[in-house]
């Protein structure tokens, strides 16, 4: 596997269909990353929250504990990457996985080599992120405090709770505060995924990070959209 990005991967499967998770187990076994398998939801988040995994593939429809909900119990206290997996690719099924966290979503039947390039992509990113800790963690703006180890997001005394994948947004664009940062730099960077202008996964974070803070009176007026372009934080 490139750059070893599998020498030490440990990959949980969350998938009811026994045929599949075989299969999946096989391939990414075959690629060197070390899995676990689970076939149904309860047992799949207390595995998900009992041990450590760089990534998890998780099924929507599962029995038990459907994935939407085995992902929102989840993040309430981990952060683990997770690929959502699903028969159907409806937009409002990407938007609610997204919203709950997930950090990628593939529709069944996919191919199996996008899936192994976005396995890769997603533990390249978590990886940089994890060696890149030596690097600021904490961004104080006039308007707000980013803690990137705590994945807090303060003003004073009040809270805003953003999902994983909305404080990356938040961070990269605070982070390079006075740039544009384009859509595709965007999806390619934070949410692990080529850009498709017909994807509105992007467009949907900033808008919920937006309320987020709208929500505890802080100005968001500074939180741009450049038409044409990307978003800036200015």
């Amino acid at each position: 596997m490139a750059d070893g990005v599998a020498s030490t991967a440990k990959i949980l499967i969350i998938e009811d269909d026994r045929t599949l998770n075989n299969q999946i187990t096989s391939l990414l076994e075959e690629q060197g990353y070390e899995t676990d398998q689970r076939f149904e939801g309860r047992q799949g988040l207390v595995s998900a929250l009992s041990k450590t995994y760089d990534l998890i593939l998780l099924d929507v429809l599962l029995p038990g504990l459907d994935g939407f909900s085995l992902l929102s119990k989840l993040r309430q206290k981990r952060e683990t990457p997770v690929m959502m997996l699903t028969a159907c690719g409806a937009e409002e099924e990407r938007i609610t996985g997204y919203s709950n966290g997930a950090d990628d979503y593939l529709a069944k039947p996919f191919n199996i080599t996008e899936l192994l390039l976005r396995i890769e992509a997603i533990l390249r990113r978590t990886r940089y992120l994890v060696e890149s800790q030596i690097e600021q963690d904490v961004i104080k703006t006039p308007f707000f405090h980013l803690d990137r180890k705590q994945n807090r997001v303060h003003r004073d005394d009040l809270e805003v709770v953003l999902t994983p994948i909305e404080f990356k947004v938040l961070w990269a664009l605070v982070k390079q505060s006075g740039e544009v940062l384009s859509k595709p730099h965007l999806y390619q960077s934070v949410l692990n995924k080529e850009y498709s202008r017909y994807d509105r996964s992007l467009d949907m974070h900033v808008s919920r990070i937006r309320r987020k803070l709208s929500q505890r009176s802080i100005d968001v007026s500074a939180l741009e959209t450049v038409h044409g372009e990307g978003y800036c934080f200015k």
